[in-house]
């Protein structure tokens, strides 16, 4: 067996069993999951259909590569979305489909790590999207985490790393809007951070499942690859975006995104996609391409997440007082108790699932940023994310 197996951290949810186990919530009340951020508004009708009317495609081997028509409704979204020049991105090049981001967000670091060069490092925000770490470390690469406190608007502090840090950096991965912290990077801050890739030659994998959910349709979050074009790096050398319908379109279960970028890695990530055998499912291409080529059902969608954010906040805000953030569906909340004991007694008192921050991040010398703070993922409907905000004061007028 692979030794590096041995390192890897149980994930989060197996965490959270080990935690509820031996309690028993009340029966009367309803069980309100918080701990998944797994969308529950209805998938798009037109893409169900889609996906229907194109089962007939079974019948034939999907190509790596993907279709054309898929590629090019993917580039025409991308340009839109981040203002690029169409002639700057090329579908045949600097697009390729996903079996969704999870396994490309682990794959691509199985490629682009050198584990043959002395203690490469991944970098990583911290708390983190736990499959970066095992990415790395399956890769044969140290993690190395980047705490994401209050005072820096919970986003890794590039300043803070060293030099010597820097040239060891293979990759860095990003997650901007934050899981689970919601802070979205500025252009600025993702200009900055391309000029480090280039200065000591790593490759940075920007997680952008959550871009699509915000509440300001006038300021949407800012992506890589948009940074990279608006400062004239029109190759995106070093950079990759990975995107995703999960949470854009409602359908977690399609298993569709796409990863896009630096053309140079998106040939040598092929090639290895290859031999791992992921091709997307001919009739999941069709209902994707018609998935990126509708906004409509993404508007709609963030109507109801800015709904619930204002109404479940403002049953909070006198009482655990999270902060809004500024993009994505989760509350990282600050506990009055240690979080895996609010988790717990949250959960044997009013029958509600969190998921403690602790289990989302490490411990380092600076201290641990997930300690005392849940993450609540508002994507249950609306009445049972209200009855869970009023049944969480109920259990805060106890502490």
């Amino acid at each position: 067996m692979n030794n590096d197996l041995k390192r890897l951290h149980p994930y989060p949810f197996e965490k959270l069993s080990i935690l509820k186990q031996g309690l028993t919530p009340p029966a009367h009340l309803n069980h309100i999951a918080l701990s998944i951020g797994e969308p529950q508004h209805p998938a798009p009708h037109f893409v169900i259909e889609s996906l229907i009317a194109h089962m007939h495609q079974l019948s034939s081997y999907p190509s790596t590569r993907g279709k054309l028509e898929l590629r090019e409704a993917i580039a025409a979204w991308l340009c839109k979305r981040f203002q690029i020049a169409p002639s700057e991105l090329d579908p045949e090049i600097h697009v390729l489909p996903v079996n969704g981001t999870r396994e490309a967000l682990f794959a691509i670091a199985q490629c682009i790590v050198d584990s043959s060069t002395a203690t490469p490092l991944v970098m990583m925000p911290n708390p983190f999207y736990q499959i970066y770490e095992g990415a790395a470390i399956m890769a044969g690469a140290q993690p190395h985490y980047l705490n994401c406190f209050e005072e820096n608007n919970f986003l890794p502090d590039l300043d803070a790393v060293t030099p010597e840090q820097w040239a060891q950096c293979q990759m860095m991965y990003i997650c901007t809007p934050g899981n689970p912290t919601g802070s979205v990077m500025s252009n600025d801050y993702l200009q900055k951070l391309i000029r480090l890739a280039q200065q000591y030659d790593f490759v940075i994998a920007s997680d952008e499942c959550y871009s699509e959910i915000y509440f300001d349709e006038n300021q949407p979050p800012a992506g890589l690859l948009g940074a990279a074009a608006s400062m004239g790096l029109n190759n995106f050398d070093r950079c990759l975006v990975f995107h995703s319908l999960s949470k854009r379109s409602n359908l977690p279960g399609l298993r569709s995104g796409f990863v896009a970028g630096d053309a140079k890695l998106l040939e040598k990530f092929l090639l290895y996609r290859t031999y791992q055998g992921c091709s997307m499912p001919p009739a999941t291409q069709t209902a994707s391409t018609a998935a990126w080529s509708d906004e409509r059902h993404v508007i709609e969608n963030r109507n109801r997440y800015r709904e619930k954010f204002d109404r479940v906040l403002s049953i909070l805000s006198a009482t655990l007082a999270p902060q809004k953030p500024q993009a994505g569906f989760y509350l990282w909340a600050t506990t009055p108790i240690v979080d895996t004991s609010f988790t717990q007694r949250l959960y044997a008192e009013q029958n509600i699932t969190v998921l403690p921050g602790q289990f989302l991040s490490r411990s380092t010398s600076e201290g641990n940023p997930g300690e005392n703070k849940i993450r609540m993922a508002l994507v249950a409907p609306l009445d049972e994310c209200l009855d869970a905000a009023n049944r969480i004061n109920s259990l805060l007028s106890k502490l």
